[in-house]
């Protein structure tokens, strides 16, 4: 079975509202193994609803109508489903009741276009409001359906799992989960990436595989699988991830929500390790996002902003002259651990912009890290304007020192 999601309202056109609710109605559609291909946001205008409704009528089985219920003159959902069933709207007198059953429990009188709420469609019927004063609506068209829910998440969330989820389904008639599991990686361009898995991505139907570039926070890599049961859905999800990471590797750095920070403070806490930090450029972004991690105190030491090259050499016992250099953020990470008292030190210096210094292009970052009594060093040019350099800069570091923990991890060749 297939559905569409229209949402109502200008404001979303705009951007004066981000659109949650589609993605909410989305994910919980997947869980019950129905279909959507498509998601529509049209404006307060019934010409155009009435369009969208259609068009999405055209293609699917069902459509769920988010907003355009409150009392007001451009709340216009209700006249654009009749119009598309071609029946008039009547006033239901038993709702209009209701909700002024509704305001007299708050001790407030219902203001005269609030009966507007009441209106539907002949051959439709209520979804029962429990949390505002709109009902929601599911109207017949031919062997399809439309619902009506307002926009408000909470009053929409609870009308879609009392009425609207187990309504469609029964009207499925298909006993289907779908579920997704996304691995979040890091260091390869996204054509890099699904040249390294085109063979898995060509041939898979069920789970199928999708690329998600995100930016700072790398390339996602979403498997979707669809079966009778969660516990068959997530198996089929396994089996894909385990051939997936044997394709990719150590790129892989997390699953769904995993941030590179997760990643690294489990290493640390599996091993018992604390970490240091030393950062110029990044400016504390490394630390911000260190304490993001769920148990930062178990490990995380702390994080000197050694932005002037004074601060540098007299705290760090950085060399004097360049300090954007190899020999620089080796000594940053040395001192970060000695400073701090900490396992692990890691170090970051570099030229964010606007302009070159020692010599250094813009984009130009010297990581390191010290682990076991060993410094190591990289050299990356980073791309974008100021502030892409340092986030890329930040989970860089980030991504070095997990690789460091895990090939320290690995055992040594016989």
């Amino acid at each position: 079975m297939r559905c569409e999601v229209v949402a109502v309202g200008t404001e979303l056109l705009l951007g004066q509202i981000v659109d949650t609710n589609s993605s909410w109605i989305g994910e919980h559609l997947a869980l019950i193994g129905v279909d959507s291909h498509f998601q529509t946001k049209v404006g307060d205008n019934q010409f155009r609803i009435v369009l969208a409704i259609r068009s999405a009528l055209a293609r699917s089985d069902a459509v769920i109508v988010c907003g355009g219920l409150g009392p007001t003159q451009d709340d216009i959902t209700r006249e654009a489903i009749a119009e598309v069933m071609n029946v008039p709207l009547r006033r239901d007198e038993q709702m209009v009741e209701t909700i002024r059953g509704f305001f007299g429990s708050r001790g407030r009188e219902m203001a005269e276009n609030n009966k507007r709420q009441a209106d539907i469609p002949e051959g439709a019927e209520f979804i029962p409001q429990t949390r505002g004063t709109a009902p929601g609506l599911i109207c017949p068209v031919g062997h399809k359906v439309v619902y009506a829910i307002p926009g408000v998440p909470h009053e929409m969330m609870e009308m879609m799992e009392r009425a609207i989820l187990p309504d469609l389904k029964d009207r499925s008639g298909e006993q289907a989960v779908i579920l997704s599991r996304t691995l979040r990686t890091w260091g390869l361009a996204e054509s890099t990436l699904a040249e390294m898995i085109s063979a898995r991505v060509d041939t898979q139907t069920n789970p199928t595989i999708a690329f998600l570039a995100s930016g700072i926070e790398g390339i996602k890599v979403r498997i979707t699988a669809k079966a009778h049961d969660e516990a068959e859905a997530r198996e089929l999800l396994a089996s894909e991830e385990q051939e997936l990471r044997a394709l990719l590797g150590d790129i892989v750095f997390g699953v769904d929500d995993e941030t590179m920070e997760d990643a690294v403070a489990a290493h640390l806490k599996a091993h018992g390790l604390t970490l240091g930090v030393a950062e110029s450029l990044t400016g504390g972004l490394v630390g911000a996002r260190l304490t993001d991690a769920e148990g930062a105190t178990e490990f995380f030491r702390g994080s000197i902003v050694s932005y002037q090259s004074e601060v540098k050499f007299d705290l760090l016992g950085v060399p004097e002259g360049p300090v954007v250099s190899e020999t620089a953020a080796r000594a940053m990470a040395e001192g970060a651990a000695k400073v701090l008292g900490a396992d692990v030190g890691i170090g970051v210096t570099g030229v964010a912009g606007p302009a070159e210094q020692d010599g250094q292009p813009v984009g130009t970052v010297f990581m390191g890290v010290t682990l076991d009594g060993d410094t190591q060093c990289v050299h990356v040019r980073l791309p974008g304007a100021r502030d892409q350099v340092r986030q890329f800069a930040c989970i860089s570091l980030l991504d070095f020192l997990r690789r460091r923990l895990l090939a320290r991890e690995r055992p040594t060749p016989a």
